[in-house]
């Protein structure tokens, strides 16, 4: 594990890395002070605000932007976190795209750099980018890392689990919710989710387990199942007003009180705009028994990732495969 840029480093191959304040206290040096939604653009480097009772239980999406250098965290699409964090130089870019969370270490220390601590660690690819605690000048400064502020890498840490989705963007939306369960959860997918007695209290057991990643591609016309970083799943697509760009959008699966939902992020990555959260989802249709094999697997805390980009193998390092990158000076 090293705080080196991903070795898949530009167009189509950095898209799909799969498979996301009122009130507030802020920490800024050590001293606690209340903080505004208007202060977060205003923030110091190596401040944050942290206020996780706003949704005490629920699932994680994290969203690390690029332009603002900002961190932000929302659970149940509820926002609970902000942070000012350091992303890659110049010949070192964090790459942008939709990852999962594939490993955590608290203690993990650089296999390259000189053995340098990287505490908190939660790793997003197997070549070397993560999130961790590490230095912030209030500009991006990392070898692709994202580095956070140490208190706020040990929160977030202590709220993620392998498979949250982190969406490292140059733009993104808000979180919205979707009511209806869109094609690609069937009924009988719902239901099974919604009555099971035992679901809410152990979703957050469930998730780190079993959770799923889909990743529907408008290029290849394509959904592909990931679990535990393997392939579970692959199946045509057909994609209504098909002329029509999808866009990228992401969708994280939540249970609330037996009510089953999608929370969705647009973003704006690899020279694709954003998609319409709410209306994309409506557009995809796959077969009955993929329904029906999809009812099986998914459970709360489920991610799909809907892209107009291809998502060829290409586009995603696998657990025992990476693409290697000539070395740059």
């Amino acid at each position: 594990m090293t705080d080196e840029r991903d070795a898949v480093s530009t167009g189509r191959r950095r898209a799909l890395k799969l498979l996301g304040l009122a009130g507030a206290l802020a920490v800024a040096g050590g001293v606690v002070v209340h903080a505004q939604e208007t202060d977060i653009a205003d923030m110091k480097p190596g401040s944050f605000v942290w206020y996780p009772d706003r949704a005490p239980e629920g699932f994680v999406s994290i969203i690390v932007s690029l332009p603002d250098q900002r961190c932000y965290v929302y659970r149940n699409g509820v926002r609970i976190g902000v942070s000012t964090c350091s992303t890659g130089k110049a010949g070192h870019e964090t790459p942008v795209g939709i990852f999962t969370i594939l490993q955590k270490d608290a203690d993990h220390h650089s296999s390259i750099y000189d053995d340098a601590s990287m505490p908190f660690t939660e790793r997003l690819t197997w070549s070397g980018v993560a999130l961790h605690a590490g230095g912030l000048p209030g500009y991006p400064s990392s070898h692709g890392c994202v580095h956070l502020p140490l208190e706020f890498a040990k929160l977030l840490f202590a709220v993620t689990h392998n498979g949250t989705p982190v969406i490292i963007a140059d733009s993104h939306s808000q979180p919205v919710d979707v009511l209806h369960p869109g094609l690609v959860l069937p009924k009988d997918a719902t239901t099974a989710i919604s009555t099971d007695p035992t679901a809410e209290a152990a979703e957050t057991k469930a998730a780190a387990q079993d959770a799923v990643s889909m990743v529907i591609s408008g290029a290849d016309k394509s959904l592909t199942v990931l679990k535990d970083g393997a392939v579970v799943l692959t199946a045509p697509v057909t994609i209504r007003d098909p002329e029509t760009p999808l866009g990228n959008v992401v969708y994280v699966l939540k249970s609330v009180g037996g009510e089953v939902s999608w929370t969705s992020i647009a973003y704006e990555a690899n020279k694709a705009a954003a998609g319409k959260a709410t209306q994309v989802i409506d557009r995809i249709t796959v077969a009955p028994d993929v329904n029906k094999e999809l009812a099986s697997l998914l459970v709360p805390g489920s991610t799909m990732l809907i892209t107009e980009l291809s998502a060829h193998a290409g586009t995603r390092s696998d657990p025992n495969f990476v693409i290697m990158a000539p070395a740059t000076s």
